[in-house]
């Protein structure tokens, strides 16, 4: 099992379409604080349709709170600013893949501190400057699970 982590999502819609893929591939959802909207919200339930309910949508108050409460084997942040492709990494059970808001990405303080092996980009054109989130997240999920035979 991997565990998606949304450090501080904005977009209903994309936290909705994660729902669901988390639940079709029995990855766990941790959404870090703040929110750019409610859980209640109907955009987020209409994309997220009634997957919710074969998912488990865990808060944090902060990325420390969610590595001292779920200590993930390793820790792979997911952004633009990468140098290392994501296929080139070996995932295993237990990895989280964190992702970024949407309108600005992961922190440089916080992709510094994880250093450049940890921090992993999809290859796209060079004058593009990023994917939808839950597309980002849907690809790199399924090379995790695509590594461990689907398990």
């Amino acid at each position: 099992m991997f565990h998606i982590v949304l450090f501080e999502p904005e977009i209903p819609p994309n936290t909705g379409n994660i729902i669901r893929l988390c639940a079709n591939t029995g990855a766990m959802l941790h959404l870090i604080h703040p929110l750019g909207f409610s859980l209640d919200e109907k955009r987020l339930r209409r994309a997220g349709l009634d997957y919710h309910e074969f998912t488990a949508v865990n808060e944090h108050d902060n990325l420390d709170a969610f590595i001292n409460t779920v200590q993930p084997k390793q820790l792979w942040a997911c952004s633009t600013k990468g140098s290392r492709q994501y296929s080139d990494a070996v995932f295993k059970p237990g990895d989280a893949l964190l992702f970024g808001p949407e309108s600005r990405g992961l922190p440089e303080t916080l992709l510094a501190q994880l250093g450049n092996k940890q921090v992993l980009r999809l290859p796209m054109l060079t004058d593009s400057r990023s994917l939808n989130l839950s597309n980002t997240v849907a690809v790199i999920l399924y090379e995790a699970w695509r590594q461990n035979s689907f398990i």
